[in-house]
């Protein structure tokens, strides 16, 4: 069994109101840290950018607006899986990405199969005990 979710999806870079592009974006999530996703944006002309935030920001933005503080995500409107603005904020400096809601929820969907949401600090201490009876035996053998 795998221990990571991978996607990739098309999202739209709004560079302005009359500017934008689509451009292709990596999802990730590990198991081994199961709060967190990571989203990287092949920007043309410069190196990939990987963001990691809360996998329940990213669930909570697809139904209404989420988050306070460089990672913001909301509905585009209140239809049900309209796309999601994606706003990553550093400092003056922001970039605003489109996506489609139905991709994100598959994406979610396949990670909540690996680590149930809510169920984060089970998966933790069950590989810490793992680990710890795997040691034991290994000194008594």
């Amino acid at each position: 069994m795998s221990d990571t979710v991978q996607a990739q999806l098309m999202m739209s870079f709004l560079v302005s109101e009359e500017l934008s592009f689509r451009i292709p974006v990596d999802l990730e999530f590990d198991s081994h840290d199961p709060y967190a996703i990571r989203l990287t944006f092949d920007l043309p002309g410069d190196v990939p950018v990987t963001w990691s935030f809360g996998r329940e920001l990213l669930l909570d933005g697809l139904s209404g607006p989420s988050g306070e503080g460089d990672v913001r995500i909301e509905p585009s409107s209140d239809e049900h899986l309209a796309d999601v603005f994606i706003r990553l904020q550093v400092g003056a400096e922001g970039a605003l990405f489109r996506s489609g809601a139905p991709p994100l929820v598959a994406f979610l969907d396949r990670t909540d199969r690996l680590v149930a949401l809510g169920q984060e600090e089970v998966c933790g201490n069950l590989d810490a005990e793992l680990d710890r009876i795997l040691a034991g035996s290994q000194s008594a053998g």
